[in-house]
């Protein structure tokens, strides 16, 4: 039952901080607070640090927001609407419509920051998550409900990289899918939205953004809000989910924030020392169970490009498949802009995949760090100076680099080649193909920017016509 400690009093702002004071009972951390004529600013407490006062975050700034304002305890955490009416609608972290459509009427609404699941219901499934871009499915395969993240530095690719797998997979996928925009951009949030509505899948897709404008507390918040649906589509539905992040770096960033905020001293690299807790409550929400799968795909910006920060590392840990974005491959015009021996999965074991997946990824994985180590050789001494067989094993590599390159749908405006969907089983032999030397007499060029090697002959087919 809710229950009322009475109103209470703003006695200090500071930036997205308020301090009030209470004379009866104090509410309890997590509590939603509201002020304003209509209630229209949002507080949620965040610590006590009086025996009759409390400081809450501000989740709507407002102009109205001063000293002396009466403050009312609702005596309940904050909350979002669920289920079925929420499919096919934006939503920020309160739960109105950022859609211009109308209001959500009768949903269900549960708190934001649910419990986490024992680990007694919890479900591993162990099968493969199919996303139809080359260097991910061979090299990093993702698990149906597992966590994978897409690390990189700015401009990589990233983003571009997660607006592919949402078109590719979306449509092919038999569950709800729920997108979760954190710190996100508003040019983003509107390209995406108009992107699901062409594509025809909106209508089992929900949005929620907490966007880069909006108050700390916000962006910290939305993740557990969006986790929230999530998890009421999986245990109330029995519904598979498909949760996509962008971006878990911003989530970090916004509890840096609010540490700082609420006066807490920063630990390592200036981050909150609550990093590894904060972030493993989110984290740990992600997880299957009998009633339902929820895969996790997020996007992870790496400050720097150094992967030893905090948040990178705090994140690895979390994570069943990591495809890490390097810059060198974008400067190279390789996109996607995946490092093939960077990226790893937890997935890529015999037991797991199949055999014949398992030793050409292996092969392709030796091919390439081969070529690696003789970069440098062939900078300083030329391609002639090395044996027939190492030069061999360049010529493949440099096919296999090219061939791991894709045309994206969401990408065909600006690169005027028609996106490409390639099944595994495509690109395992297309692949070994490579390896076996199946094509000598194709230059490296050709093999750059292609689908499957059968785009090949679909070529020589058109150039003879």
């Amino acid at each position: 039952m809710p229950r009322d400690a009475g109103p209470g009093r703003i006695v200090q702002i500071d930036g997205s901080i308020a301090d009030i004071r209470f004379d009866g009972r104090l509410p309890a951390i997590g509590t939603q607070l509201v002020a304003g004529a209509e209630d229209e600013i949002v507080i949620e407490v965040a610590a006590l640090p009086g025996a009759d006062s409390v400081r809450g975050l501000v989740m709507t700034p407002s102009a109205g927001l001063r000293l002396g304002m009466e403050v009312r305890d609702t005596g309940a955490p904050m909350d979002i609407p669920v289920g079925a009416p929420v499919l096919g609608r934006m939503l920020n972290l309160f739960g109105e419509t950022i859609d211009d459509g109308p209001a959500l009427e009768g949903a269900a609404r549960r708190p934001v920051r649910g419990a986490r699941v024992p680990l007694s219901r919890r479900h591993v499934e162990g099968e493969i998550f199919e996303t139809g871009v080359k260097a991910i499915d061979l090299l990093s395969p993702l698990e149906r409900g597992g966590k994978a993240g897409l690390f990189g530095g700015a401009g990589v690719g990233k983003t571009v990289l997660i607006t592919e797998m949402i078109h590719n997979m979306v449509a092919e996928y038999a569950g709800v899918s729920l997108f979760c925009g954190i710190g996100e951009r508003s040019r983003e949030a509107e390209e995406l939205w108009r992107e699901m509505g062409e594509a025809g899948v909106r209508e089992r897709t929900v949005m929620v953004f907490g966007q880069m404008n909006e108050s700390p507390g916000v962006r910290f918040r939305v993740g557990h809000a969006a986790l929230t649906m999530a998890e009421y589509f999986r245990d109330e539905m029995s519904r598979d989910v498909l949760v996509l992040i962008d971006n878990i770096f911003r989530f970090v960033q916004a509890g840096a924030e609010v540490s700082g905020l609420l006066g807490r001293i920063p630990s390592r690299v200036g981050y909150q020392p609550t990093l590894g807790t904060e972030l493993a409550e989110l984290e740990e929400r992600i997880c299957s169970t009998d009633s339902g799968a929820m895969t996790s795909i997020q996007a992870v910006y790496v400050p720097a490009d150094d992967f030893t920060d905090p948040a990178a590392t705090h994140t690895f840990s979390h994570l069943s498949a990591s495809i890490v974005l390097s810059r060198k491959k974008a400067a190279e015009g390789l996109y996607p802009a995946i490092d093939p021996l960077k990226s790893a999965s937890k997935m890529l074991t015999p037991g797991t995949v199949s055999q014949r997946h398992y030793d050409v990824a292996r092969a392709v994985r030796a091919t390439l760090a081969e070529y690696d180590e003789l970069k440098d050789i062939i900078a300083m001494l030329g391609l002639e100076e090395l044996s027939e067989a190492d030069r061999a094993t360049v010529r493949r590599a440099r096919r296999i680099e090219r061939f791991l390159t894709q045309p994206f749908f969401t990408t065909e405006q600006f690169t005027g080649k028609p996106g490409r969907f390639v099944a595994l089983n495509e690109t395992i032999d297309s692949c070994a193909r490579i390896l076996d030397d199946a094509l000598p007499d194709r230059a490296e060029g050709d093999f750059y920017m292609i689908g499957s090697l059968d785009d090949l002959k679909a070529q020589e087919a058109g150039d003879a016509a």
